[in-house]
């Protein structure tokens, strides 16, 4: 390959990454577009869509009085089950701020109350008594609670993913987001595939 040839490639190299890095913070600023993405891709990509989801939740959700101890605490999202879906969530959040607030990431174990720290809890896998623990010890907190199991959704987490057509989607539980005191933006209610109803 000669010098010209070359450079031709890492010009067009180098105008892929450059329009792949300015879609994806197109992509992160619009409110939750990354509904409509692909999940069928691979395993990874669609761990990011649905770390970029956790992290965009962040922002059209309105927490009750008291829910952060202090004005500068940071947002905590929790993550129970999916190793690999906190690693990518860590790396996507580090530096990043949801209304002025810094953004942690932890990992949560099944131990009583594990997720009371957190104010994003997801709760990966396919339930059985460690979610239904998860979720019992988050109840009546202001918790929003995500999963991606309908098993789990079921037990009570407020927002649950699935997969429809080969995009990955969410689904939002307003009787499980009234328990936890939460107010979900109507923008996240327009971009849910489902909307489940809240108590009559």
């Amino acid at each position: 390959m000669n010098q010209y040839a070359r450079q031709n490639v890492t010009h067009r190299e180098l105008s892929r990454r450059q329009w792949l890095a300015q879609w994806l913070t197109r992509w992160l600023g619009i409110a939750l577009a990354a509904a409509t993405l692909p999940a069928r891709a691979g395993d990874e990509l669609e761990r990011q869509i649905k770390a970029a989801f956790l992290y965009r939740f962040g922002g059209f959700v309105e927490w009750p009085e008291g829910a952060f101890a202090r004005a500068d605490s940071p947002l905590v999202i929790g993550v129970f089950g999916a190793d690999a879906l906190a690693e990518q969530l860590e790396r996507l959040v580090a530096g990043r701020t949801v209304n002025g607030r810094i953004v942690q990431v932890q990992r949560l174990n099944a131990a009583p109350g594990a997720g009371r720290a957190a104010h994003i809890a997801f709760i990966g896998g396919a339930g059985g008594a460690a979610a239904q623990g998860l979720l019992d010890g988050c109840r009546a907190q202001p918790i929003l609670t995500v999963s991606d199991n309908g098993q789990v959704h079921g037990m009570g987490s407020v927002i649950n993913f699935l997969v429809v057509d080969e995009r990955l989607r969410f689904e939002v539980s307003l009787k499980a987001a009234a328990a936890a005191r939460l107010r979900i933006s109507a923008r996240l209610l327009a971009a849910a595939y489902r909307v489940q109803p809240g108590a009559a």
